[in-house]
């Protein structure tokens, strides 16, 4: 591959709307730093009552895991999505009347959801709708684009079966906002962990991994069974299904399952080869998460059959969030932010430093559950979350806002 040369170019917005990823991760690199920065202030706040932030409207905790979940990492999905499934399909690209109007709705959704969490709670109805309105807009595009297939591509109908899944939970959130049964927001929240996330997560790794794997390392064998996808979406539904039935003593089983699946996969994509890059190497990393957040699932699940207790309280839940959700954000959207702005496939020293601030981050999250001043530690992570992400989401954006280097459209 020839050297490609970087020139300074002054930031241009009007280039956003060059392509789905530029705006939609745009969007999402924006959404990250507003959504982590609040969470990260309240929690210091809670400990120290520096500004005794009020309780807003909804619960501060739901909050954080609505955001994070429906508002923070779907519009890297949906930009990432908008790109590939023409491509998947052989069918012609989207064009920006397309995918604007989604990235519209996600960041102006989350902007006054964010505002309304400090006392004006019409403002946060008016941001969770609007959430929904782009995600509506963004899930029927892609819907469309399934019914002109010509061929069946599995990978495209888990995702858009995982997107749908979503707008369930949102669907939730917006009834809880109506009518304040607990029971709808917690059913949201399970929602977005295991109908939403996951399953993209998994059905994107399953499919690009050993893919990327193929395209860097000469001879690599690519390894991704469908029957391990279809296995995939069989343990996660009876997963969501006990969750949301209270079911904790059986998690286990199909936690276990789970844990072993993804680390057969990982045995299956292993690299033998000294030479693979750096954004190969660290994707694996994060996909390593996986396996050990249901195991750690199984776990709290064996224990509260003996005591009833939840001994890990939310570690499992942010070895998954933090671990797998994290590591991978920043792995996979450099690898495509790398890709379509025409340089090479390098992970480099930003994305490298975020990644392994994000490891650490990680760790101590899950710790900071049985850690005395637990509250203390849990803003630590949010400090290191936003030291992770602060000089890697500047570098994307303004990668976003200036033309490829290799001067190809898009």
């Amino acid at each position: 591959m020839a050297a490609v040369t970087e020139n300074f170019s002054l930031p241009d917005i009007r280039l956003l709307a060059a392509a789905p990823h530029r705006f939609m991760f745009f969007v999402g690199a924006s959404n990250v730093l507003m959504a982590m920065l609040w969470w990260t202030v309240w929690l210091l706040d809670a400990r120290f009552q520096w500004f005794t932030m009020p309780q807003p409207a909804i619960p501060a905790g739901w909050m954080h895991a609505i955001i994070m979940q429906y508002q923070v990492l779907p519009p890297f999905m949906f930009g990432f999505l908008l790109t590939v499934f023409p491509r998947w399909m052989n069918l012609p690209p989207l064009s920006r009347w397309h995918y604007v109007p989604v990235g519209v709705g996600l960041f102006g959704g989350q902007l006054l959801t964010l505002i309304g969490l400090f006392g004006f709670p019409h403002l946060l109805h008016i941001g969770l709708l609007q959430t929904t309105a782009g995600w509506i807009a963004g899930l029927l595009f892609l819907l469309t684009l399934l019914w002109k297939e010509k061929q069946t591509t599995w990978h495209a109908i888990s995702c858009a079966t995982a997107l749908s899944l979503g707008l369930t939970g949102l669907l939730l959130v917006l009834a809880y906002s109506y009518t304040g049964n607990p029971r709808l927001m917690f059913a949201a929240i399970k929602f977005g962990s295991f109908g939403l996330l996951l399953p993209m997560y998994f059905t994107v790794c399953h499919r690009m991994l050993p893919f990327f794997a193929s395209v860097v390392i000469p001879g690599y064998k690519m390894v991704r069974p469908l029957f391990a996808l279809a296995l995939f979406w069989c343990l996660i539904l009876l997963h969501l299904s006990l969750e949301l039935m209270h079911g904790y003593a059986w998690l286990w089983l199909p936690d276990i399952a789970l844990a072993v699946l993804a680390s057969w996969l990982l045995w299956q994509w292993r690299l033998q080869k000294a030479e693979a890059p750096a954004l190969l190497k660290v994707l694996m990393v994060g996909f390593a998460w996986l396996p050990i957040a249901m195991s750690l699932y199984a776990i709290q699940s064996a224990w509260f059959i003996g005591t009833g207790e939840f001994i890990l309280a939310r570690a499992p839940a942010h070895a998954l969030f933090v671990g797998f959700f994290g590591s991978l954000l920043v792995a996979m959207v450099t690898r495509v932010t790398q890709g379509h702005s025409g340089r090479p496939l390098e992970l480099g020293r930003v994305a490298a430093f975020a990644f392994i601030v994000i490891q650490i981050t990680a760790v101590l999250r899950v710790v900071a559950e049985v850690l005395p001043d637990a509250l203390l530690w849990q803003g630590v992570a949010g400090i290191l979350w936003l030291l992770a992400f602060v000089p890697w989401v500047f570098r994307s954006s303004w990668i976003y806002l200036t033309p490829r280097v290799d001067g190809q459209a898009g």
